[in-house]
């Protein structure tokens, strides 16, 4: 069998989504009061950043993969209006619950569909924008993935990568100290479970750094790749186009 990272710890590739399904069916109910505590609100800047640059057009096809609890999914059909088609993906029923619930809140019927990011149930060349923010660094097959979301783009669609990268060096150091004592403390306290926040910690240093993932997305097929550093590197968004 082929090993894996789950953070820092080798796993069986057959094993690492039910361990991240584990984590996420476990903090979803507290999911999006620990993102304002844990980035003290800038995680609400950096989706807002993202939105901006989408440039949603009405009558546009969008999909938000891994959409958690729907924040991404939820601006884009207030912009795009009652012509578009916008789509909610999670691979975990409970963030998507989450989500789903929450876009009914809003007044917005949307449809929703629990899959994995590697094999998306979509058409080829269906969407006009792709969106994937906080999930990339969690799958097993981020390659398979990237290739996926190509597939469903349509020529001169974009994709759009919001996640946690390599931080600004001098700020390593403190980084470090928030990120692995810090978020398990606030983990255990809000949402009784350190081991979730312990991992989230692991998993972003797993995660490719800027130059990486850029590279990974050109040999999925995308072209003109730019990366926009947010707070220091502490975050990147990265979007791409197919032609």
């Amino acid at each position: 069998m082929s090993k894996t990272h789950f953070g820092f710890t080798q796993v069986e590739e057959s094993e690492k989504a039910r361990k991240v399904a584990g984590v996420f069916g476990s903090v979803a109910a507290k999911y999006d009061v620990m993102n304002d505590l844990m980035s003290a609100g800038l995680h609400r800047v950096w989706k807002a950043f993202t939105i901006a640059r989408a440039n949603v057009c009405p009558g546009h096809r969008l999909l938000d993969v891994a959409g958690g609890t729907g924040d991404l999914a939820r601006a884009f059909a207030k912009q795009a209006g009652k012509d578009s088609e916008v789509w909610l993906t999670d691979i975990n029923p409970a963030m998507l619950a989450v989500g789903r619930d929450r876009l009914l809140d809003a007044g917005l019927m949307i449809p929703t569909a629990q899959c994995d990011a590697e094999h998306l149930p979509f058409p080829n060349n269906h969407f006009d924008l792709v969106t994937v923010a906080f999930g990339l660094r969690n799958m097993t097959h981020k390659d398979a993935a990237l290739a996926e979301m190509h597939r469903v783009l349509k020529p001169g669609g974009k994709l759009m990568a919001l996640e946690f990268s390599k931080v600004w060096e001098p700020l390593q150091k403190a980084y470090d100290v928030y990120s692995f004592k810090v978020l398990p403390w606030l983990g255990e306290k809000v949402a009784g479970d350190a081991e979730s926040y312990r991992y989230l910690a692991e998993s972003i240093r797993m995660h490719p750094d800027q130059a990486t993932l850029a590279a990974m997305m050109e040999q999925a097929g995308f072209d003109k790749v730019e990366v926009h550093n947010l707070s220091a590197g502490v975050v990147a968004l990265h979007t791409g186009y197919k032609y």
